[in-house]
């Protein structure tokens, strides 16, 4: 079953409630989301913001996580499979300093099928670099404030019937 961004926003709220709650407190939306592309925004807030007015750091990475890792958690669930992911590491390339609501871009869906399938095919765990654009469209239109690459690590597996 397709997930609608209202779904993917409640699991990402649930998610967020019962593993991770520093997710809810910068308080991100899924703004777009397709099989390959998924886009969600961070507010600029006191929650979200440094002593210089710009998207601190921490909450920069947080919304890096989530747009390279929320596609590989709905796609699971549409498929009906378990996946077991984490990021095995990060690299950050920060070009301008976003001072209002930043959004964060992947089109990787299709590399994340890609990975599920091997992992399910092979039974060994995938690891492949996820890229993340990190834009200010209310201040800079679609220009870049930062990119992230994050490798990936799946494991999925069909779930047991039962």
């Amino acid at each position: 079953m397709k997930v609608t961004i209202k779904q993917a926003q409640r699991m990402l709220f649930w998610f967020g409630l019962r593993y991770i709650p520093l997710i809810g407190f910068c308080s991100p939306k899924i703004r777009e989301m397709s099989d390959n592309h998924l886009a969600v925004s961070m507010p600029h807030t006191w929650r979200t913001k440094n002593h210089l007015g710009s998207i601190y750091f921490g909450a920069l990475a947080i919304g890096a996580d989530l747009a390279g890792a929320f596609l590989v958690f709905s796609k699971a669930r549409e498929r009906g499979i378990n996946a077991n992911f984490a990021f095995k590491d990060v690299k950050g390339e920060f070009l301008k300093r976003p001072e209002a609501e930043v959004w964060f871009r992947s089109n990787d869906g299709a590399l994340i099928d890609a990975m599920m399938d091997e992992s399910i095919a092979t039974g060994q765990r995938i690891n492949k670099t996820v890229s993340i654009t990190v834009t200010c469209p209310s201040l800079h239109g679609d220009e870049p404030m930062a990119n992230f690459a994050l490798t990936l690590s799946v494991k999925a597996t069909a779930k047991k019937a039962g």
